[in-house]
């Protein structure tokens, strides 16, 4: 099983870098004001990816930590049981 998932791991890796290899043509993005960036395609793909997940991680954040707090305040009301013991 630890060989399928290296495995898996490569050909993510391998199509990744294939695409980016196969996209590095300069594209314009046109920001606010009139400014402009040309950077490669892939770079831009890239920086769009990684702002995405930091803005997802940024609006999940403080619903984990209602979360926990919540988890926190309610295993110190509720204690746990003591384990059951077989036998005599």
């Amino acid at each position: 099983m630890r060989y399928v998932a290296w495995l898996f791991k490569a050909v993510i890796f391998f199509v990744l870098f294939a695409f980016a290899l196969n996209n590095q043509d300069a594209v314009d993005l046109h920001l606010f004001f009139g400014n402009t960036w040309q950077a490669p395609l892939v770079l831009v793909v890239l920086s769009s990816f990684v702002l995405g997940l930091f803005a997802g991680i940024a609006v999940m954040l403080p619903l984990w930590w209602s979360a926990r707090r919540q988890a926190q305040a309610l295993a110190k009301v509720q204690p746990t049981k003591p384990p059951i013991t077989h036998g005599t």
